[in-house]
């Protein structure tokens, strides 16, 4: 199956199912688009797409509070799905990291109100 075959398919789908195949794809050999780094001056060290401020625990918290990936690549312009399903990968295998980095987030933006 082509991908231009498949394409019809891909779209009908629902957010939910579209974030399945996204993740399905991203357990894959594909290396193409950013990496996701961390550097210490840059975002407190969080952990971000390569070469921009963009954290993983901002999408991920952009995620649970309804924002699809449609979404966020249209906030985000210099984002790819690559990008997202990064992301992704890197928020399931460091999942403690990323819930410290958003409570911590909660609690300065906490103490601002």
């Amino acid at each position: 199956m082509t991908l231009k075959e498949l394409e019809p398919q891909l779209l009908a789908l629902s957010d939910d199912e579209k974030a399945q195949v996204v993740q399905l794809l991203s357990q894959g050999k594909i290396t193409l688009g950013r990496g996701i780094e961390k550097t210490p001056d840059v975002c407190g060290g969080s952990a971000c797409i390569a070469g921009t401020r963009i954290t993983v625990w901002g999408l991920v918290e952009a995620r649970r509070i309804g924002y699809s990936e449609a979404d966020l690549l249209t906030s985000y312009q210099a984002l790819s799905a690559t990008d997202i399903a990064n992301a992704w990968t890197y928020a399931e295998a460091f999942p403690d990291e990323i819930e410290t980095e958003i409570r911590e987030n909660d609690e300065v933006m906490d103490e601002e109100l």
